[in-house]
Protein backbone atom coordinates (compact mmCIF):
# COMPACT_ATOMS: atom_id res chain seq x y z
CA UNK A 1 0.00 0.00 0.00
CA UNK A 2 1.45 3.20 -1.14
CA UNK A 3 0.72 5.18 1.96
CA UNK A 4 2.06 2.90 4.47
CA UNK A 5 5.38 2.83 2.20
CA UNK A 6 5.26 6.25 2.21
CA UNK A 7 5.10 6.41 6.41
CA UNK A 8 8.16 4.25 6.54
CA UNK A 9 10.41 5.60 3.80
CA UNK A 10 10.02 9.25 5.41
CA UNK A 11 9.24 8.18 8.65
CA UNK A 12 6.49 10.21 8.79
CA UNK A 13 3.29 9.63 9.79
CA UNK A 14 0.78 9.90 6.81
CA UNK A 15 -3.05 10.50 6.45
CA UNK A 16 -4.98 10.13 3.20
CA UNK A 17 -9.18 10.70 2.88
CA UNK A 18 -11.97 11.41 0.20
CA UNK A 19 -10.89 10.88 -3.08
CA UNK A 20 -7.23 10.44 -1.71
CA UNK A 21 -8.05 7.38 0.60
CA UNK A 22 -9.89 6.10 -2.78
CA UNK A 23 -6.58 6.38 -4.78
CA UNK A 24 -3.98 4.93 -1.94
CA UNK A 25 -6.04 2.06 -0.81
CA UNK A 26 -5.98 -0.53 -3.09
CA UNK A 27 -9.89 -1.70 -3.25
CA UNK A 28 -9.25 -5.45 -1.51
CA UNK A 29 -8.06 -3.44 1.51
CA UNK A 30 -11.13 -1.58 1.75
CA UNK A 31 -13.21 -3.49 4.66
CA UNK A 32 -16.41 -1.50 4.94
CA UNK A 33 -18.41 1.50 2.49
CA UNK A 34 -18.38 4.30 5.32
CA UNK A 35 -13.98 3.61 5.88
CA UNK A 36 -13.10 6.97 3.94
CA UNK A 37 -9.57 7.92 6.02
CA UNK A 38 -6.83 6.09 6.82
CA UNK A 39 -3.68 6.78 9.07
CA UNK A 40 -0.59 5.11 9.16
CA UNK A 41 2.83 6.34 11.87
CA UNK A 42 5.72 4.35 11.28
CA UNK A 43 7.60 3.12 14.48
CA UNK A 44 11.16 3.43 14.01
CA UNK A 45 13.90 2.15 16.35
CA UNK A 46 16.61 4.66 15.92
CA UNK A 47 16.60 5.73 12.02
CA UNK A 48 15.07 2.05 11.07
CA UNK A 49 11.63 1.79 10.79
CA UNK A 50 10.65 -1.60 11.92
CA UNK A 51 6.71 -1.51 11.77
CA UNK A 52 3.81 0.85 11.43
CA UNK A 53 0.31 1.26 13.19
CA UNK A 54 -2.55 1.96 11.39
CA UNK A 55 -6.65 3.36 12.11
CA UNK A 56 -9.56 3.60 9.87
CA UNK A 57 -11.26 4.47 12.78
CA UNK A 58 -12.45 7.98 12.54
CA UNK A 59 -15.58 9.80 13.14
CA UNK A 60 -17.27 11.19 10.03
CA UNK A 61 -15.99 14.71 9.89
CA UNK A 62 -12.53 13.90 10.81
CA UNK A 63 -9.56 15.52 9.54
CA UNK A 64 -5.97 15.23 11.18
CA UNK A 65 -4.22 18.62 11.19
CA UNK A 66 -0.43 19.45 10.32
CA UNK A 67 0.03 19.86 13.71
CA UNK A 68 -1.61 16.12 14.88
CA UNK A 69 0.59 14.60 12.21
CA UNK A 70 3.29 15.87 13.86
CA UNK A 71 2.18 14.45 17.19
CA UNK A 72 1.57 10.83 15.74
CA UNK A 73 5.30 10.93 14.10
CA UNK A 74 6.64 11.71 17.32
CA UNK A 75 4.42 9.28 19.34
CA UNK A 76 5.88 6.48 16.58
CA UNK A 77 9.44 7.97 17.37
CA UNK A 78 8.83 7.66 20.96
CA UNK A 79 7.81 4.04 20.76
CA UNK A 80 10.67 3.13 19.06
CA UNK A 81 13.01 5.16 21.73
CA UNK A 82 11.64 2.77 24.68
CA UNK A 83 11.93 -0.11 22.28
CA UNK A 84 15.67 0.69 22.39
CA UNK A 85 16.20 1.20 26.00
CA UNK A 86 14.44 -2.13 26.68
CA UNK A 87 16.50 -3.46 24.25
CA UNK A 88 19.93 -2.20 23.74
CA UNK A 89 21.05 -2.45 27.52
CA UNK A 90 20.80 -5.85 27.83
CA UNK A 91 22.64 -6.79 24.30
CA UNK A 92 25.29 -4.51 24.94
CA UNK A 93 26.49 -6.84 27.76
CA UNK A 94 26.29 -9.86 25.58
CA UNK A 95 29.34 -8.86 23.14
CA UNK A 96 33.40 -7.80 25.04
CA UNK A 97 34.33 -4.28 24.14
CA UNK A 98 36.49 -5.38 21.30
CA UNK A 99 34.05 -7.53 20.17
CA UNK A 100 31.70 -4.89 20.02
CA UNK A 101 34.57 -2.71 17.95
CA UNK A 102 35.40 -5.49 16.04
CA UNK A 103 32.06 -5.84 14.35
CA UNK A 104 30.80 -2.46 13.90
CA UNK A 105 34.39 -2.16 12.13
CA UNK A 106 32.69 -5.07 9.85
CA UNK A 107 29.65 -3.02 9.43
CA UNK A 108 31.49 -0.40 8.27
CA UNK A 109 32.93 -2.14 5.43
CA UNK A 110 36.85 -2.62 7.17
CA UNK A 111 38.78 -5.48 6.46
CA UNK A 112 40.37 -7.66 8.91
CA UNK A 113 43.60 -6.76 7.90
CA UNK A 114 42.56 -2.66 8.38
CA UNK A 115 41.31 -3.74 11.79
CA UNK A 116 44.26 -5.54 12.77
CA UNK A 117 46.89 -2.89 11.86
CA UNK A 118 44.83 0.19 13.24
CA UNK A 119 43.77 -2.03 16.18
CA UNK A 120 47.56 -3.10 17.16
CA UNK A 121 46.08 -6.88 17.33
CA UNK A 122 46.82 -10.02 14.90
CA UNK A 123 44.52 -11.13 12.53
CA UNK A 124 44.10 -14.37 14.12
CA UNK A 125 42.77 -12.43 17.43
CA UNK A 126 40.35 -10.15 15.00
CA UNK A 127 38.84 -13.61 13.50
CA UNK A 128 38.74 -15.16 17.02
CA UNK A 129 36.82 -11.72 18.75
CA UNK A 130 34.25 -12.51 14.99
CA UNK A 131 33.27 -16.13 15.84
CA UNK A 132 32.93 -15.56 18.97
CA UNK A 133 30.69 -12.97 18.59
CA UNK A 134 28.84 -14.61 15.92
CA UNK A 135 28.46 -17.21 18.40
CA UNK A 136 26.89 -15.00 21.03
CA UNK A 137 24.21 -13.37 18.59
CA UNK A 138 23.46 -16.95 17.83
CA UNK A 139 23.81 -16.24 14.27
CA UNK A 140 25.13 -17.92 11.46
CA UNK A 141 27.60 -15.89 9.68
CA UNK A 142 29.01 -12.20 10.04
CA UNK A 143 26.58 -10.99 7.65
CA UNK A 144 23.77 -12.15 9.98
CA UNK A 145 25.33 -11.37 12.76
CA UNK A 146 25.58 -8.01 12.00
CA UNK A 147 21.97 -7.72 10.91
CA UNK A 148 21.02 -9.06 14.09
CA UNK A 149 23.08 -6.13 16.00
CA UNK A 150 21.21 -4.01 14.01
CA UNK A 151 17.90 -5.30 14.59
CA UNK A 152 18.62 -5.44 18.61
CA UNK A 153 19.76 -1.67 18.20
CA UNK A 154 23.69 -2.84 19.25
CA UNK A 155 24.57 -0.33 16.44
CA UNK A 156 23.25 1.94 14.00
Amino acid sequence: MPLIYSALYERKAKYCSGIEYLKQINIKYITTSNVNSFLATPICFGAVPIGYICTNEFDEQGKISDQQLSSYTQFGQHIGKTLEKTEGKEDARLLSRREMEVMKRISWGESIKEMADSMFISEVTINQYIKTAIRKLEAQNRTQAIAEMFRRGMIS
